[in-house]
């Protein structure tokens, strides 16, 4: 795809292209990184339940805290290559660029891990009530 700022790549825009390499990038995540992947299935299986239940808030909420965390993972994730990648030795300032980007993860995980929670107790208490 052409870069619009570089003027480098190929000419055009192509949909099709940009969505097989978003599914690309959500396959090498969920495959290779174990907190994308369990964070995804365990999600899944929830909103597979609230849908079930016809609770639609709780599944759009369920999905929305779930794209949220995968979204810091994942950049997370790209971050911590891209800093590795320029800086094999250690060196602070790529520490502190990293332990930032951890920390936003650490806050969507919370952030997730509140709402889930809360749908397992609400859905719990649906169903055994």
């Amino acid at each position: 795809m052409r870069n619009k700022f570089l003027g480098t790549g190929e000419p055009g825009y192509h949909p099709l292209r940009k969505f097989r390499t978003v599914c690309s990038g959500l396959r090498f995540a969920a495959l290779y990184d174990f907190s994308v992947a369990y964070k995804l299935v365990f999600s899944a299986v929830l909103a597979a339940a609230a849908f079930w239940l016809r609770e639609w808030v709780d599944v759009l909420l369920i999905l929305f805290a779930t794209a949220l965390v995968l979204i810091t993972e994942m950049m997370n994730t790209a971050i911590e290559a891209l800093c590795d990648f320029i800086e094999v030795r250690h060196n602070e300032k790529i520490r502190v660029i990293k332990d930032v980007a951890a920390a936003a993860v650490g806050i969507s995980i919370a952030l997730w891990a509140v709402i889930v929670v809360v749908e397992v107790a609400r859905l719990w208490q649906r169903i055994s009530g």
